[in-house]
């Protein structure tokens, strides 16, 4: 089943429809902004093979300016997604889809240049080819979640320390593969 409530935490095993999911949801999302989406990208855990998660699709789509990007707001609400302004990431706008109750997915627009994007698709890679990161990344959100049931913030939080640490390996490996 997909989707979560706003604010809970759920990690359940991965499931292989994730990825059609994702799928169907980018070509939605391409349809509706054509040549301005540059690509769309499955982040977060749904997009890892065998890693337990949240049960939202993550997605990102490269765009070439935030500020150009705000054009597909009356869009992409048109198609379910929620514009959720978040200045606490400030490369980016973020939406929701679905409705409170159950949110379904998270969709991302980001500059490909960008922090956000670059970090995240760092972050993604380095657990697909890792499989011990990947045991840990999993030990580690199955014990936060049962922690934090309710309390998503705290959940990210508990997390940040893993995503960093992955984070500077995954840059020192770009870099030394340069």
């Amino acid at each position: 089943m997909l989707g979560l409530s706003r604010g809970t935490v759920r990690v359940v095993p991965y499931r292989p429809e994730w990825a059609a999911l994702f799928a169907r949801e980018a070509a939605l999302l391409r349809s509706i902004m054509g040549a301005a989406a540059l690509g769309v990208e499955h982040i977060g855990s749904t997009s890892i093979l065998s890693m337990d998660a949240k049960p939202i699709i993550d997605l990102m789509v490269a765009v070439n300016s935030l500020g150009g990007a705000k054009v597909w707001i009356p869009e992409l609400e048109a198609a379910g997604y929620e514009f959720r302004p978040d200045e606490t990431v400030p490369d980016r706008l973020f939406f929701a889809k679905g409705p409170r109750s159950r949110r379904t997915h998270h969709l991302s627009l980001a500059e490909p240049t960008s922090e956000f994007y670059v970090h995240k698709l760092l972050f993604r890679n380095f657990l697909r080819r890792c499989a011990e990161a990947r045991a840990e990344y999993r030990a580690l959100k199955k014990r936060l979640a049962r922690v934090h049931p309710e309390d998503r913030g705290a959940y990210t939080e508990g997390k940040r320390a893993f995503v960093e640490r992955i984070l500077s390996l995954a840059v020192a490996e770009t870099q030394a593969q340069r």
